[in-house]
């Protein structure tokens, strides 16, 4: 599969001359940044606006959160310079698991090392340097990209004036990290798998498909499945739902990839603000940017209560709750509301 089908032509891309070094200790060789920015950066380098994508996100930040950019919208092209950029580990241009390593000459595959949420943060940061942006009016970003959000006030407070994590947590929970662990298993379980690899004649599909679908059932919310789909059967005897299911299976396996999955899912696990730093309330308590909280209501994945948390601890931060029936996914569904807030936010 080559996963640069499902990349925009106007990406772009930057490769870091020097070797990239992770949190781990290991280093990354002709580390390659998809990335895509829409406006012109001004002359003091100072109207940046960052954007965090999820677990399967791209940088195509225009296709998903879309209706929150435009003339007097969250992302104004003609005020802002904005930047969005594929994460380090991921499969839509970015060095990942399904990039050739130069040691080897082979793809990555599973042996992709492990990368942490600073990794990420810290790959962004070499990109912005290469494009001059000297400081971010805004760093933004919801689920996976809230986790790089407060990294990012925290790694670099000199550069961030504002940050806005949206539906995420300063840490990975128990619940959130079970969930992983039994999605990854689903992959592991593939009949494909082999060795920790997958065989080249036999791509992965149900391992990752499975997991998709688990992954689903913790984006939304009961109400939702309920009103959607009730107990509804199709001509086969099928319920609605598991036909849903299956259908967001299979599409996610058109154009991501297993191993990607695994290296993602395995980074939010690693997802705490306090670690290897001082105690997590006092790492939170050290963020001093205006800070918009976003929680979903009826998220079950990151449920208010571990953004509540972080309004509590972060001292200049504000909480506004997204009302929805769609559960976690609701910032990439119920964009108008998600638009006026972080307006708001931003005009003060």
């Amino acid at each position: 599969m080559n996963y640069l089908d499902f990349i925009s032509p106007k990406t772009e891309f930057y490769q870091l001359s020097a070797p990239f070094s992770l949190e781990s200790g290991e280093e990354l060789i002709g580390v390659q940044v998809a990335y895509r920015t829409w406006g012109k950066l001004n002359a003091t380098g100072d109207n940046g606006v960052l954007i965090c994508h999820a677990l399967t996100g791209s940088a195509d930040a225009d296709d998903w959160w879309g209706d929150l950019f435009g003339a007097g919208k969250a992302f104004d092209p003609d005020q802002d310079f904005i930047v969005c950029s594929n994460i380090l580990g991921s499969c839509y241009g970015t060095t990942g698991a399904t990039s050739i390593n130069p040691n080897t000459g082979k793809v990555y595959g599973a042996y992709f090392p492990r990368i942490t949420i600073r990794d990420m943060v810290n790959l962004q940061a070499a990109l912005l340097e290469y494009l001059a942006v000297k400081s971010l009016q805004l760093v933004i970003g919801g689920s996976l990209g809230g986790m790089q959000v407060l990294e990012w006030a925290l790694l670099y407070p000199e550069k961030v004036r504002a940050i806005s994590p949206m539906a995420s947590p300063g840490r990975h929970s128990a619940w959130s990290i079970g969930l992983s662990e039994a999605q990854r298993q689903a992959i592991y379980t593939d009949p494909n798998w082999q060795g920790g690899n997958y065989t080249i004649d036999a791509p992965p599909n149900q391992g990752l498909a499975v997991a998709r679908m688990m992954a689903m059932i913790t984006y939304r919310y009961w109400e939702s499945f309920t009103n959607r789909f009730g107990r509804q059967q199709n001509e086969s005897n099928q319920f609605a739902i598991s036909s849903y299911l299956q259908y967001q299976g299979q599409k996610l396996i058109e154009r991501f990839d297993a191993n990607t999955y695994i290296t993602l899912t395995h980074a939010m696990d690693s997802h705490d603000v306090s670690w290897n730093r001082k105690d997590y309330q006092s790492v939170l308590r050290s963020i001093k940017q205006p800070t918009l909280v976003v929680a979903i209501d009826s998220d079950v994945l990151y449920p208010p209560v571990e953004q509540q948390e972080l309004v509590d601890l972060i001292p200049h931060a504000q909480l506004r709750v997204l009302k929805s029936t769609h559960g976690h996914d609701a910032f990439l569904i119920d964009m108008e509301a998600l638009n006026e807030m972080v307006v708001c936010f931003r005009l003060k």
